[in-house]
């Protein structure tokens, strides 16, 4: 099925060429569907690069999604034109009225700050306290996924001592789980930031559930026991040069960067990379947007569940698909 988006989208045309399924709201509006209304906070500067390797990643299920994009009015964007966030982009108090089945929160290049020292912590902060009434499920991207864990959970993240940069090696650690369902047991994802929220830190805290982890990169995915919110230490919707791109800008800009290990075929930047996380990085969204934001919606908002009626449903869920 589709991903729905607004008729003149600059992304569009290039999802179209790769033969992904897009209608515009035109067509969309002569289809008796119930759309997934999904939400994305871009907080990347490359706005238009984000889009194109989230909308890739979620256009991969028989689910039709509705998709919106909100920005932090308390930040100023200088890489993306005011033209492409005025008519595509929505502050939060645009949108803080809305309620949405699923929510993703995009990682962003402050990992290196205190929290509370990004200029628009304190509009974030609203929107983590708003999604656990407004949003179904909520999916957190690497400093995405750091934010929210300190937030819901007050584990603060802590520097590494080199940038963690390249492709590393993942094992499944919970198969009962819907959101790992189809996996293998050992899986190659994305990783590049600076910090990490330690893993020990992680496995203490009664809420959370490891689903996936490295010896070397430590947790890659994690989850409340409800479900509704996930965390994505890594970048699944990587494209295959997103990696290339970063390590050459770092390059120009006479930045201290090693080479992003299991990259690069025998260890050449001249050599083409090999993609070799795309499946699984398709099944995490397609089952996302399957076992924790359709099967959990209502299918009208005025129907909306409380978040204990969410947790029976979920476990309820996870019993069956076990059984």
């Amino acid at each position: 099925m589709p991903i729905k988006v607004k008729n003149d989208l600059p992304v569009r045309d290039i999802l179209e060429k790769e033969n992904i399924f897009v209608v515009d709201e035109n067509r969309a509006m002569h289809q008796d569907i119930r759309s997934l209304q999904i939400c994305i906070l871009n907080l990347m500067p490359l706005k238009e690069d984000t889009e194109l390797q989230l909308l890739r990643s979620l256009s991969n299920t028989p689910l039709q999604i509705d998709v919106s994009f909100m920005q932090m009015s308390t930040h100023h964007h200088a890489n993306t034109s005011p033209n492409h966030l005025n008519r595509f982009y929505h502050t939060f108090d645009e949108l803080k009225d809305n309620t949405y089945d699923g929510l993703i929160i995009t990682g962003a290049p402050v990992e290196q700050l205190p929290f509370e020292e990004v200029d628009y912590w304190d509009e974030l902060c609203r929107v983590f306290e708003w999604s656990k009434v407004n949003v179904t499920s909520t999916f957190h991207i690497c400093w995405g996924a750091q934010a929210g864990i300190y937030y819901h959970y007050g584990i603060d993240k802590e520097p590494l001592e080199t940038k963690r940069f390249g492709i590393y090696q993942h094992r499944v650690m919970n198969r009962k789980v819907p959101l790992v369902r189809g996996f293998d047991d050992i899986f190659m994802m994305p990783h590049s930031r600076h910090t990490e929220t330690p893993s020990e830190k992680i496995h203490e805290c009664e809420d959370l559930v490891v689903l996936a982890e490295s010896k070397i990169a430590g947790i890659f995915l994690c989850m409340n026991k409800s479900g509704s919110q996930i965390f994505v230490m890594g970048h699944a919707e990587y494209d295959r040069l997103t990696l290339d791109s970063e390590y050459r800008r770092d390059l120009s800009k006479g930045l201290r960067i090693d080479m992003p290990i299991n990259y690069y075929p025998e260890n050449n930047p001249d050599n083409k990379p090999d993609l070799v996380w795309r499946s699984h990085a398709n099944n995490l969204y397609s089952n996302w947007l399957n076992y924790y934001v359709y099967q959990n919606t209502p299918y009208k908002w005025g129907q909306i569940l409380d978040e204990e009626k969410r947790t029976l449903a979920r476990k309820d869920l996870t019993q069956k698909i076990v059984q």
